[in-house]
């Protein structure tokens, strides 16, 4: 599986701790806050404003903390400055990897993840030097244990799938983002869960990685972005076989 969906199992499978969840909900926030700021409260007329609050539901936020964030966002005050920043650059062996932030400091956010890229073993390129390489879409990966593979397939057929991705231990459907919310209610009304859904970025090609060692800096890579206060997503390319994870996972 490739790293657009391969990271978010990963994060599903290790969970939130309790600390690590005032940190979700921050980000939350900010994506909430700047959602509601850029095209109103309403997320009837707001994808990216619907997104975010089912973000904020699977993350068990109390419906204050959203009421709250968007009425501070659409009510007018002169509030925090928030701004949307990307950052491009590469990974152990060359992985392409793009990191999307909300920051009220963007030059404090710049050098962190900067020294982040560099402290493990990647280094920050400039805008545009890898994001030719990945597209928006919209994402939802099922475990394939005691999954009806065929129907759900065709369920994804006739609401409009783009791709169907099936890996060794999951199945990832792709649509546009347009199209996504409407296609994760059709799924759903086949009876069908999906163990993670989102809109990630997907890369067209993909970097292989064939040794333990350089999947852990990878990985590593990835979760000291995710762990930075700024960041929102962090996408990659890398490819990483479920055999080495599973050698990861036993240590």
């Amino acid at each position: 599986m490739s790293g657009h969906s391969k990271w978010s199992t990963i994060k599903h499978k290790k969970g939130k701790t309790d600390a690590a969840r005032g940190k979700v909900f921050t980000k939350i926030i900010r994506e909430i806050t700047t959602a509601a700021k850029q095209s109103g409260g309403d997320p009837d007329t707001n994808p990216r404003l619907r997104l975010a609050i089912d973000k904020a539901k699977e993350a068990n936020m109390p419906n204050d903390n959203v009421e709250r964030a968007i009425a501070k966002a659409t009510g007018g005050g002169d509030g925090v400055t928030l701004d949307e920043v990307t950052y491009e650059g590469y990974g152990p062996s060359g992985v392409a990897v793009i990191v999307e932030a909300i920051t009220d400091n963007t030059n404090r956010t710049v050098s962190e993840i900067k020294n982040l890229f560099v402290k493990n073993g990647g280094s920050m390129g400039a805008a545009g030097c890898v994001g030719w390489l990945f597209k928006k879409k919209g994402i939802l990966s099922f475990d394939k244990k005691g999954l009806d593979v065929d129907t759900l397939s065709m369920a994804a057929i006739d609401a409009g799938a783009e791709d169907i991705e099936d890996d060794e231990t999951t199945i990832d459907i792709v649509t546009t983002p347009e199209n996504y919310q409407k296609f994760l209610q059709a799924i759903k009304a086949q009876n069908f869960t999906p163990s993670n859904a989102e809109i990630s970025m997907i890369p067209s090609t993909k970097v292989k990685i064939e040794s333990k060692d350089v999947a852990q800096k990878v990985l590593k890579l990835m979760e000291v972005m995710e762990d930075n206060d700024d960041v929102q997503n962090v996408y990659a390319n890398f490819d990483i076989s479920d055999d080495i994870l599973e050698q990861i996972e036993k240590q």
